[in-house]
């Protein structure tokens, strides 16, 4: 006989722990399904050698909705504010408060001299996003606020509201491609590229230029970032909410409300929530094939991810203190300043000869911007005494990797890229630093595909360059991101609405499970 519950959610990242957690709450019998071992998705720490290691996500904007969700559940986490630093070539910048944008006006300015007049320009761009910011999430989250005083609601609650809407209106006309959007003010590919060839392809123009806001409310949880998901997941099963890991599902039957797991087990659903890659689901329902269903169902299946990335985890045998000058507990690093604009696609730069594409990824690894994030110096228990733990990130194409993998070459090209990432790292940042590796892990997005099993490996659910994006974008709407055409089914997460980020996620979630409990009620 199956086993029944009032709701499932499937995938354990963090919005499906949100969702679970609060229809725990809320008194529901609740079941977590998660493909992988381990609860987390990309919000994961691993340790290696006596190193910690965040595989995921480096730290986290609170955007006045982390730390309102923890609070709201009880949940206590100790965190440290995370200093975020910018270089290009030999000069960096500490973002400190909101008068550094000034500092790294400055570092662009003196990079790029005859364009000061530009650079003034889109500094004020930037600062008119600051201020959306400021008021988009100048409060907590009142999602999260429980019971509100009238005294909070109309000298708090109501006037934010209203200035909410109104910023919220202007944001969301900024939804060009940065990058055309920069060239109304420049013609300097080069400088546009040192601006923004840390984001995704095609990222809208708000989401680009909100980030100097965002960097400035950036935590770093003690322990790691994998911290935040072991809470919430201890928060669950405390709550009398039931985990199981290594248990994909194979199969949603809509018409009987059950799913299948992989292992042939078969659970009873009252209300479904799908907090797992949206692929995947429109590829496991059964006994479905209204007009809405198979529309979605094939806007998902042509649509791709969004943009991956390659990882390299180095233990280095050298201290902190050393990082901490160069590069500090974060920094977004770009080695040249030629610019990856000034490149031809990889696609169109070869043969597909093994020399003709490790000849472009050399060209590209020396262009490109690297995330640098250390995390024993946020806190020194993630590292043995005198080391130190350096994670260097970079954007990369998954159809690259395929395609090497493909040619039988993988292995020699994490290799290749490892040790052209320690080169560069090397006659910039980091001299010396060859010598010190003590041991190097390297992750594609062919590792990110496969540990967590999003198309594509994207990190941030759909691509900014489908035409027609499978999940809802407006903010005014993402009240509606949660819903699906198939029956008592919802959904949560990276994929649900686009931009998309852990702050969104979570708000998905739940937004995901408040719907559950409306509609468990009425029936």
């Amino acid at each position: 006989m199956k086993k029944e519950y009032d709701a499932i959610v499937v995938g354990s990242g963090l919005a499906g722990l949100t969702s679970a957690a609060y229809l725990c709450r809320y008194g529901f019998r609740t079941l977590v399904c998660e493909k992988r071992k381990k609860t987390g998705g990309l919000v994961d720490t691993f340790w290696h050698q006596g190193f910690a290691f965040d595989g995921g996500i480096r730290a986290f904007e609170n955007s006045g909705i982390v730390f309102p969700m923890l609070k709201d559940l009880g949940i206590d986490m100790e965190c440290k504010q995370n200093q975020v630093s910018i270089g290009i070539a030999d000069r960096s910048v500490k973002l400190t408060s909101q008068d550094s944008l000034d500092n790294y006006i400055s570092m662009l300015t003196t990079i790029f001299p005859d364009n000061e007049g530009d650079i003034n320009q889109i500094k004020e761009e930037i600062r008119k996003v600051i201020g959306y910011m400021d008021v988009l999430y100048g409060i907590d989250n009142p999602l999260f606020m429980g019971k509100m005083d009238s005294q909070y609601l109309t000298k708090t609650l109501l006037p934010w509201f209203f200035r909410y809407q109104l910023n919220i209106r202007k944001a969301s006309r900024l939804d060009e491609p940065i990058q055309s959007y920069l060239g109304r003010f420049t013609k300097n590919i080069a400088l546009i590229d040192m601006i923004i060839q840390h984001f995704f392809k095609d990222t809208p123009t708000f989401f680009a230029l909100s980030y100097f806001s965002l960097y400035l409310d950036y935590s770093y949880p003690i322990g790691g970032t994998g911290v935040l998901a072991e809470k919430m997941t201890e928060y669950i099963l405390s709550s009398g909410g039931e985990i199981l890991t290594e248990a994909g599902v194979s199969h949603v039957d809509a018409k009987e409300h059950q799913i299948q797991l992989e292992s042939g087990e078969v659970f009873g659903y009252g209300k479904l929530i799908w907090a797992a890659n949206q692929k995947t689901l429109y590829d496991r329902i059964n006994g479905l094939s209204t007009t809405n269903f198979e529309k979605q169902q094939a806007l998902a299946k042509q649509s791709i991810g969004g943009d991956s990335i390659l990882t390299v985890f180095l233990g280095v045998n050298q201290s902190r203190a050393y990082f901490e000058d160069r590069c500090g507990a974060h920094m977004f690093y770009t080695p040249s300043t030629k610019g990856l604009s000034s490149m031809i696609g990889w696609e169109d730069s070869s043969n597909d000869s093994k020399g003709d594409l490790f000849r472009w990824t050399e060209d590209y690894l020396e262009r490109t911007t690297y995330e640098i994030s250390c995390p024993v110096i946020r806190d020194q228990a993630l590292a043995p005494e005198g080391k130190t733990g350096i994670i260097i990130s970079t954007l990369l194409d998954y159809s690259l990797v395929k395609r090497i993998s493909e040619a039988g070459d993988y292995e020699h090209f994490k290799d290749f890229c490892t040790q052209k990432i320690i080169n560069v790292l090397e006659q910039s940042l980091f001299s010396g630093i060859q010598e010190l590796v003590l041991f190097s892990i390297c992750a594609t997005p062919l590792t990110i595909e496969k540990e967590t099993f999003n198309s594509e490996g994207a990190i941030t659910g759909w691509s900014f360059t489908n035409k027609v994006m499978p999940s809802e974008n407006r903010f005014k709407k993402i009240t509606n991101a949660v819903q699906t055409p198939i029956p008592d089914v919802y959904q949560c997460g990276q994929w649900t609405f686009s931009p998309s980020g852990l702050p969104v996620s979570i708000i998905t979630g739940k937004l995901a499970a408040d719907q559950v409990k409306k509609n468990l009620k009425n029936q």
